[in-house]
């Protein structure tokens, strides 16, 4: 892969945070005007309805997925998992507990995903990223720590979040399994999926939409923090894989963080200050982080541009 496509896919991944680590705290001031099934909803409607527009407008017509007939089952996983449970839990999570606590939590995902990538799918890695994820988990484990006071209340809120990593972890890691077909249609379909699956139940379950106001503004918060965002995710995917994708995505919790703490203004304790600098640690290993080592493989099939290397560049008979 060429230095300048690597580096486009590492930009993909720092952009896809950053609008995703936003979009918790905005949300969070929604949580109030709405159930938590009907906000993910929203949140996902925005989204896909969003990319799929912008991708008619892209394409001047309705183009072909390029998802291939045996990915469909991977996909369907994907949004099971991603779009379905984990938003809806993390929106529970955010009625039990601060952004920024919650925001900071997120930082299990990217650990979660990597994890699933090294174990299940067999992804290389290397110390670096391990000692990266390690203070992230150390960090994490001490925000989940609640005090006397707040025990019942801040472990089910915690519960909740680290259950949507784990759902989101599956998700990125069944969706690199897709993510050589267009990422646009992969996250619009998602989030069209999700949206009509959450609302459906909110909507059986005898609630109603909020006024147009808000529903404008969730729409939005939905098109950018998770259509996007989810759309560049899969380009980095695509290049980075799941494990480091999800190293550069850890820099999502610390931007809601930033904007939990700085914009609305909420309350922080010493355990806070103290994960924040635990994460941010394992954040820089994994941005400093070089993945550069000579292999070998044999015959690959390419659904988008690929460039060999010098050791790659020779006739053949």
């Amino acid at each position: 892969m060429r230095l300048s496509k690597l580096s486009n896919a590492v930009v993909a991944a720092l952009v896809a945070a950053a609008l995703f680590g936003a979009s918790t705290p905005l949300a969070k001031q929604f949580v109030g005007d709405m159930s938590a099934l009907m906000l993910a909803g929203l949140l996902y409607l925005g989204s896909g309805a969003g990319l799929l527009l912008v991708r008619l407008l892209r394409d001047r017509g309705w183009h072909a997925s390029g998802v291939a007939p045996k990915q469909w089952l991977w996909l369907l996983g994907a949004i099971a998992c991603g779009g379905v449970l984990a938003p809806t839990l993390l929106m529970l999570g955010l009625a039990r507990m601060s952004a920024a606590s919650a925001s900071l939590l997120l930082n299990l995902e990217g650990v979660l995903t990597a994890l699933l990538a090294w174990m299940v799918f067999k992804e290389a890695t290397d110390r670096r990223v391990v000692l990266g994820m390690l203070l992230i988990a150390l960090g994490a484990l001490l925000l989940a720590w609640p005090d006397s006071s707040q025990l019942a209340v801040g472990t089910a809120g915690a519960a909740l979040v680290l259950a949507a990593c784990l759902c989101w972890a599956l998700d990125n890691n069944l969706t690199r399994q897709v993510s050589s077909a267009d990422a646009l249609f992969i996250a619009g379909l998602k989030g069209l999926s999700a949206a009509l699956i959450n609302i459906g139940l909110g909507w059986a379950s005898a609630q109603s939409l909020p006024a147009w106001g808000i529903t404008g503004s969730v729409l939005l918060i939905g098109f950018l923090g998770y259509g996007l965002s989810l759309a560049l995710f899969v380009v980095a995917l695509r290049h980075l894989g799941s494990a480091r994708t999800g190293a550069y995505f850890s820099a999502a919790p610390f931007i809601g963080a930033a904007i939990a703490v700085g914009l609305f203004q909420e309350a922080t304790s010493s355990g806070f200050w103290l994960a924040g600098i635990l994460m941010a640690a394992g954040l820089y290993l994994h941005l400093t982080e070089r993945h550069e080592h000579p292999h070998w493989h044999g015959e690959m099939q390419h659904s988008h541009a690929h460039f060999p290397d010098v050791e790659h560049r020779h006739e053949h008979r």
